[in-house]
């Protein structure tokens, strides 16, 4: 969770840890200081995601710089202990925002030995996960997919347990309105009608749900599209959510 202390004594602690040799990344960046005590603790227990952020240092303290108000920064937070915690099987390697910094592409491209790299887009639910008829958060996210690779969607929910969210429920809803024809409920989505939809749809492979404050495989539910054009292969799903358990 992001820090809420604001006396002098722990504004001194934050400021030594990200003068620190972990911390230097974010050293001057009035922001880190919110996350600074979780963030230096990441950097010192993880070589490989110390490494990430020493290489992405500009893109990660831009994010930190324009993130407005409480829930974007915890936004940011999401991105990286998504990135520290699958940086944690040595197979995987991820590159930031490899399709530009600010465009709309996914948040992280993730190479695994033996297997296409995929893309990985995160986004935090905010408020309690529910059935919804509206899809939740992926009508925007399904626009940021490109062609020609596996994409997923990772969305992170507050709660006890990854199956709060009902992501199969949630894709028959929007599949059922594209099915009638509901040309006015996509467009008010950003889609240009129900055929843009399906063909974004088609490119989602899978929703990985996580859950950080559940525990064991209560963490993370994985929703396989079965109609994508490119499937997540399943051992790459598998090792994916064993990172996000952290097992």
């Amino acid at each position: 969770m992001v820090s809420q202390r604001r006396d002098g004594r722990a504004s001194g602690t934050v400021r030594a840890t990200l003068q620190s040799r972990e911390g230097a990344a974010f050293e001057g960046e009035p922001k880190a200081e919110e996350l600074a005590e979780e963030l230096v603790g990441w950097l010192a227990g993880s070589g490989r995601f110390r490494a990430f952020a020493d290489a992405h240092r500009d893109k990660i303290r831009k994010k930190l710089r324009t993130a407005a108000g409480a829930e974007a920064l915890r936004d940011v937070r999401t991105e990286l202990q998504a990135a520290r915690l699958l940086l944690s099987d040595r197979r995987v390697d991820l590159a930031y925002e490899a399709y530009g910094s600010g465009k709309a592409g996914p948040d992280f491209t993730v190479t695994f030995p033996g297997e296409r790299s995929f893309n990985l887009e995160v986004t935090r639910l905010r408020g309690a996960p529910r059935a919804t008829a509206y899809g939740g958060p992926l009508p925007a996210k399904l626009r940021q997919l490109p062609p020609s690779a596996p994409n997923v969607v990772l969305i992170a929910i507050e709660g006890n347990t990854a199956e709060a969210l009902d992501v199969d429920a949630a894709t028959r809803a929007l599949r059922s309105r594209a099915d009638k024809k509901d040309e006015p409920f996509f467009a008010a989505r950003g889609f240009d009608g129900t055929r843009a939809f399906y063909e974004r749809y088609l490119r989602l492979s899978a929703v990985l749900v996580w859950c950080e404050a559940a525990t064991a495989d209560a963490r993370v539910a994985v929703w396989t599209n079965r109609s994508a054009r490119i499937a997540l292969p399943a051992k790459v799903a598998r090792a994916c959510a064993a990172c996000l358990r952290g097992d």
